[in-house]
């Protein structure tokens, strides 16, 4: 299982505001744009899947630390791991998240090692978590809706409903590219690469 979280910015913009103008024009309402605050907000999930399936999106308080991963950790990935890995052969992936290699995080992964496997991830290595596929399939979908989402309760319903449109025969495309972007990482020698 591949694990991770995203955020989704409720209005994305580059901070760059292009208006023609001309001289006399620099106060016209017609030349002057409006900003939102911190981009109007964000909704910030987290989920793993495998081959066989993903498991339930989690919406993340802000912001993720410790104790709000570990809440995840006990709540879900144990009891996901066991139904899905019931023999304890089944491996977890999480990154190097400062929330993730908690000391409080570790311990519950600890009172849980016959369970499953939690893979060890070194900390300057590249990131080849293929959740992260996942995640920009979701956002693509998000851009693509007309109208957009306006508020974050809306952007939390389109991220809901793109996850879960997400079909199965995609869950195992990603998990049969990792090899091809483990000989990628290792032909780079851990630099810049493409899989």
């Amino acid at each position: 299982m591949w694990s991770n979280e995203s955020r989704f910015q409720l209005h994305h913009a580059d901070g760059r505001v292009r208006i023609w103008q001309k001289q006399h024009e620099s106060m016209h309402p017609t030349c002057m744009s409006t900003t939102l605050q911190a981009g109007g907000g964000s909704v910030m999930v987290w989920d793993m899947f495998s081959w066989h399936d993903s498991g339930p999106l989690i919406h993340v308080e802000q912001p993720l630390n410790s104790t709000t991963y570990l809440s995840i950790v006990a709540d879900q990935v144990h009891i996901i791991m066991l139904m899905a890995y019931p023999n304890g052969d089944g491996f977890f992936q999480q990154d190097n998240a400062p929330c993730h290699g908690a000391h409080i995080v570790q311990e519950c992964f600890q009172e849980h090692e016959g369970d499953f496997t939690l893979l060890r991830w070194p900390p300057p290595s590249p990131d080849l978590n293929p959740i992260k596929d996942l995640w920009d399939e979701v956002k693509r979908a998000i851009r693509q809706l007309v109208p957009q989402t306006s508020n974050l309760t809306e952007m939390d319903s389109a991220i809901n409903q793109a996850w879960y449109q997400i079909r199965l025969i995609t869950f195992q495309h990603l998990v049969e590219s990792m090899p091809r972007r483990i000989t990628a990482a290792l032909k780079a020698k851990g630099g810049p690469m493409k899989y």
